[in-house]
């Protein structure tokens, strides 16, 4: 274990998105004169690649390898997506620091930009989240939801694909029909031609990221897909789509979603990490949606959106939980005083417990269990 002076060595997954969200938690530290290390650590979701990610979370599979790590002493600390983080956590192990959350909002991912009432009817949107398929369909019940796995590189690439292929074929056909006119007296020279530059050129001008997407070979054409608006920010990819912003109110976000978590060993180095880092705002805002989550008892097979924000002495939350079709729910919106937020949370939970929620809960469990059974589901990696 590292002490004062030495160089503190921070546990993350080797994704980009987690190396990209832990190198903000780095620098954030050695800016206030804590140096420190990552050290990329291989997860069983990492290693694990035939369960959906609503089953996965249920033994926290992105986030026990790095705590063990830190557990056995072996790093002194480590980075998570909060939202990724089972309720249940080791005794000796604390949320030390909870830095200042990123936009907690999810947005709907489209080539072009295009709204959720703009997609046409019967569009195909992709998302492996239980919530946001839940809540998708309860707005328009026409829309077709599937999977969609990998991480956020991997799933825009998935959805870009098909437009750069059909834009690569046809430039490519444009090309051989200008070629195929060369001299040929009954064509125009002056007419207009599509595109001002070879398909070479054209490809020439692509990032790598675009170019690896117009490789792959999808099995779904996705019309939008849905991702949490922090991941995306993060992952430096926002200049390739159109992004539209979900109503909060109605596609009610992840406990947790946009804000990271350090988790260290209860003790010195935990506060003194706590005091580097932590945002108090921030702290409030997700132990009230991960306390209500963890008395709902949800967990990751439910699908379940809880979202507070702190506004001077009062936190405003919004909870709905819904059947895993979206054709029933229990929601509620709430003020709770910032001064008892915990009780004010647990109070919150119970009475959506007593409108219906566990019935909800307990049906998408039964759910779950029997969709373990079916070895064709494919996993989803749910980095934000």
């Amino acid at each position: 274990m590292t002490t004062r002076g030495e160089t503190l060595q921070l546990a993350t997954r080797g994704s980009d998105l987690a190396l990209r969200q832990a190198a903000t938690v780095r620098d954030s530290l050695s800016s206030r004169r804590l140096a420190v290390e990552l050290v990329e650590v291989e997860t069983t979701g990492d290693q694990i690649r035939d369960e959906l990610i609503h089953r996965l979370g249920k033994t926290g599979a992105f986030v026990r390898s790095l705590d063990e790590k830190v557990l056995a002493g072996e790093l002194d600390a480590a980075v998570h997506s909060m939202k990724d983080m089972p309720t249940e956590r080791p005794e000796r192990l604390v949320v030390a620091a909870v830095p200042e959350r990123a936009a907690a909002e999810d947005v709907l991912v489209t080539p072009d930009g295009r709204s959720l009432d703009e997609l046409p009817d019967g569009a195909t949107v992709g998302t492996s989240s239980l919530r946001r398929k839940a809540q998708l369909l309860a707005e328009r019940d026409d829309l077709t939801v599937e999977p969609l796995r990998g991480n956020v590189d991997t799933r825009l690439a998935k959805l870009l694909a098909p437009s750069l292929q059909q834009e690569h074929q046809e430039r490519h056909e444009a090309e051989q029909e200008r070629k195929g006119n060369a001299g040929d007296p009954d064509t125009d020279e002056d007419e207009e031609h599509p595109y001002d530059r070879t398909v070479e050129e054209w490809f020439d001008d692509l990032t790598e990221f675009e170019r690896r997407a117009m490789e792959r070979d999808p099995d779904i054409e996705y019309d939008a897909i849905v991702l949490a608006k922090a991941g995306l920010h993060r992952a430096g990819l926002t200049r390739y789509v159109g992004m539209s912003d979900l109503d909060p109110e109605r596609f009610v976000p992840a406990p947790g979603q946009g804000a990271l978590a350090v988790t260290a060993v209860d003790g010195d180095l935990a506060l003194d990490i706590k005091d580097r880092l932590d945002d108090p705002q921030t702290r409030v805002e997700t132990t009230v949606e991960r306390t209500i989550l963890e008395e709902l008892g949800g967990g990751c097979v439910a699908p379940i959106g809880v979202h507070a924000h702190l506004e001077g002495g009062v936190v405003h939350t919004r909870v709905r939980v819904l059947s895993q079709d979206g054709t029933e729910e229990v929601s509620v919106g709430r003020d709770i005083p910032a001064e008892y937020h915990i009780d004010a949370a647990q109070d919150l939970a119970a009475e959506l417990a007593d409108q219906g929620a566990d019935d909800l809960i307990a049906e998408a469990k039964r759910d779950s269990t029997a969709a373990d059974d079916d070895a064709s589901t494919a996993r989803e990696d749910d980095e934000e």
